[in-house]
């Protein structure tokens, strides 16, 4: 069982903070020699596999690392150009490790503004007054839990379908986010939270989380 990721969205559906905590991705690592038999491409600032399938690696697939350095889009964590540093013989044996394309961050403030939208429909479309909006959606790979605030700050928590305890561990969230975001003299409501201490407690609270699947009294 695992928490995969959490976000927090302000009142306005803007993404103010988010964490992967853990991403559970098939990925296929493999010693290549020249030339490369695999066609790579360049798709939304991404290299993805175009052609050609082997050893768990398939179409679709992005180069995640070469000879273990993190690949950022289209380019090395060391600034080099993925497509250029594989197009010469000289970088050859090389190792590439490939997997399902990561978000970038564009994406996860886009996805943000829509669940933001979604959530609000939700509550349009209730037969009833005063609906919640939604505060789950599953899936047969995970679950999506929301809780919203009563002033509008919405923090959803992607978790493995299996994990138990995320009604407690959303409020425990809360309480982090109301002690180390809200009493912090330097941090500005509606705005990206950037703390340490919010970082660090967030982390162990989702540690907690993982193992025992819910906060006891005063935890």
């Amino acid at each position: 069982m695992a928490i995969f990721s959490v976000y927090v969205v302000n009142k306005a559906g803007g993404l103010i903070y988010q964490l992967d905590s853990y991403a559970p991705r098939a990925e296929a690592e493999k010693t290549f020699s020249y030339p490369l038999d695999l066609l790579l491409k360049l798709h939304d600032e991404r290299v993805l596999v175009a052609f050609g399938q082997r050893d768990g690696i398939r179409v679709g697939h992005a180069v995640l690392a070469i000879n273990g350095m993190d690949v950022n889009g289209k380019y090395t964590a060391d600034g080099k150009e993925v497509l250029e540093y594989l197009g010469n013989p000289a970088n050859y044996p090389v190792s590439i490790r490939f997997g399902r394309p990561r978000l970038t961050s564009n994406e996860k403030l886009m996805l943000a503004s829509m669940f933001h939208s979604l959530f609000a429909i939700g509550s349009q479309l209730s037969p009833e007054q005063g609906s919640s909006g939604i505060e789950m959606l599953e899936t047969d790979t995970f679950k999506l839990h929301c809780y919203q605030t009563l002033t509008g700050i919405k923090f959803v928590v992607l978790a493995d379908p299996r994990q138990a305890g995320i009604d407690s561990l959303l409020r425990k969230i809360y309480e982090i986010y109301s002690d180390f975001a809200l009493k912090n003299p330097f941090y500005s409501l509606e705005m990206p939270i950037r703390c340490e201490l919010f970082d660090q407690n967030l982390k162990l609270a989702l540690e907690v989380a993982e193992k025992a699947g819910t906060f006891g009294p005063g935890s």
